[in-house]
């Protein structure tokens, strides 16, 4: 029987030095010494005969192979940890806690119902809420860290169902100098003005999701500071058009006339990071939100 040259302990304090940047941070992080850290990881790369890391000055950068391994070892570790959650879930009859991971573009809306129909039937169940944006939801559905996640992208590997679309709408005010171009203009127009762009919450952004040209932009935190700026006569920005709605209704805020993109569309997905290991309560939960789909 092959028996292993190193340990899942090991493979994790490797992981912890390069996330959080070096032995110092990894150390504090992991509440180890940090020469208990340079150990580990000089016995890991001796049992293999392999060179993982090399230090810089105060930094540890991973080698070509470094980083072939280290992909390969959280892999490991996810399995190992998924195991673990299996176990909690068969020994256990209902979870305590159900986190749901929400992308900010999605229309909560759609979710108070079925919360609310859910209550009953939660057996005391604590929801959590938690708002998401772009690589952030990504990241919610990748790490496992959430229950049940609603997405509009799927990361490569995972599967979800389609529950609702989304519109996106460029906005801006009504005085905004953009109105002044009634007969539309060319997407490159936008580059030299203002965009209000929502911030992801991820701790390493894709930025290579939505448009993103504009050299000049502000980042907030969620939509209705977007249209709060917006309302100002300041800027434009894309936004979902069940929030933007009631504001073209009044006229405060303008739809631009971009050509040939009047508006963008994206599908809402129901996402379970982890099928094998989700919980009665979270299954329920999947189950209701799924019956009140509303896809076009």
């Amino acid at each position: 029987m092959y028996r292993p040259k190193t340990t899942l302990e090991q493979w994790r304090i490797l992981q912890a030095v390069v996330d959080y940047g070096g032995y110092a941070h990894a150390a504090t992080k992991l509440n180890k010494s940090q020469s208990s850290l340079n150990h580990a990881v000089a016995k890991l790369q001796h049992q293999l005969g392999v060179q993982l890391l090399e230090v810089k000055g105060r930094k540890a950068y991973l080698t070509e192979a470094g980083e072939v391994m280290l992909r390969r070892s959280r892999h490991l570790t996810q399995n190992v940890q998924d195991l673990e959650s299996l176990a909690d879930s068969i020994n256990q009859d209902w979870e305590p806690e159900i986190t749901v991971a929400v992308d900010l573009a999605y229309n909560k809306a759609l979710l108070y119902p079925v919360l609310k129909a859910f209550y009953p039937e939660s057996r005391g169940s604590r929801i959590k809420l938690v708002d998401t944006v772009l690589t952030g939801t990504e990241e919610a559905i990748k790490e496992g860290w959430a229950d049940l996640v609603i997405t509009h992208a799927l990361p490569k590997g995972f599967l979800g169902e389609p529950i609702a679309n989304v519109n996106f709408v460029a906005v801006c005010a009504k005085e905004h100098e953009l109105t002044q171009l009634p007969d539309g203009f060319d997407a490159n127009e936008l580059l030299q003005h203002l965009q209000l762009v929502i911030k992801d919450t991820s701790a390493n952004p894709d930025e290579k999701q939505g448009w993103l040209k504009s050299e000049l932009r502000w980042t907030v935190s969620q939509f209705e500071t977007a249209v709060d700026i917006l309302l100002q006569g300041l800027g434009f920005c894309w936004v979902p058009e069940f929030i933007a709605h009631s504001y073209l209704e009044q006229g405060s805020l303008v739809r631009l006339n971009i050509k040939g993109s009047s508006f963008r569309r994206m599908t809402s997905y129901l996402v379970q990071p982890r099928p094998d290991t989700i919980g009665p309560g979270s299954r329920l939960l999947a189950e209701m939100i799924l019956a009140q789909r509303q896809i076009d």
